[in-house]
């Protein structure tokens, strides 16, 4: 019993780990969303997004009103968002989105993981060049007609639309036209489950296994940083 203990107690606070994170990443983008629009989800678009988001990974709607209250408060933390360009091992693209009440701090600990996994932090756009930022919304699937909804959508800049592994629909939007594609989803009545914004690599380079865990050790390493809120690469 012991050892079987040990495995789903570990695997127990790594979910932990894992909410706390995604707690952390969704307060400050309401702090973010709060400072720029207001506490108001109805007039303010992207703060509908982050509750949305919070629903999403079953962040309680008590911490998600502390995180607007606390976004009004005297005592408010402003976030600056910052992002990182750079070099995994082997040539694979990466890019960092953080939101940082500390620049000094943030890029200097961006630095180290960079460097400890064999990689190297470069200049603004040297590799931003490579990705497109789009909007990408995962809405449940009621049975909805995709042809249909694609012709539907392609007025409020839709550019690729499908399905996940579960059968929900993925609506991908030109990063210009996030807003007009959320409200004209919300018109529609479709129930969104999540939306982002993501930079999708326009080439994905393949490498070996051995490779490939090179890279996914910095990855993984970005993703614990308290100041990162996302991580995006081109390996396949």
């Amino acid at each position: 019993m012991g050892r079987i203990f040990e495995v789903r107690k570990s695997t127990m606070f790594a979910r932990w780990d894992r909410m706390a994170k995604q707690f952390t990443r969704i307060g400050k983008d309401i702090a973010i969303a709060v400072k720029a629009a207001g506490p108001d989800p109805d007039n303010n678009p992207a703060l509908r997004r982050c509750i949305v988001n919070a629903k999403a990974v079953n962040m309680p709607k008590d911490r998600v009103d502390a995180a607007i209250k606390r976004a009004l408060g005297k005592d408010k933390t402003d976030y600056e968002e910052v992002v990182y360009e750079g070099y995994a091992p082997h040539g694979i693209a990466i890019m960092v989105d953080t939101a940082t009440d500390n620049t000094t701090r943030t890029v200097a600990n961006v630095r180290m993981h960079f460097n400890k996994c064999g990689g190297s932090l470069g200049n603004s756009g040297s590799v931003g060049f490579m990705f497109n930022r789009v909007g990408e919304f995962k809405v449940k699937n009621a049975g909805q007609n995709l042809e249909e909804l694609e012709l539907e959508l392609i007025d409020f800049g839709l550019e690729e639309i499908g399905e996940d592994s579960e059968g929900n629909i993925i609506i991908r939007a030109a990063f210009t036209e996030f807003g007009n594609m959320s409200k004209a989803l919300e018109d529609k009545g479709l129930e969104v489950i999540s939306s982002e914004l993501k930079r999708i690599p326009a080439n994905l380079v393949e490498l070996s296994e051995d490779q490939a865990k090179e890279v996914l050790e910095l990855v993984d390493r970005l993703e614990q940083d308290d100041d990162v809120q996302a991580v995006f690469h081109n390996l396949k």
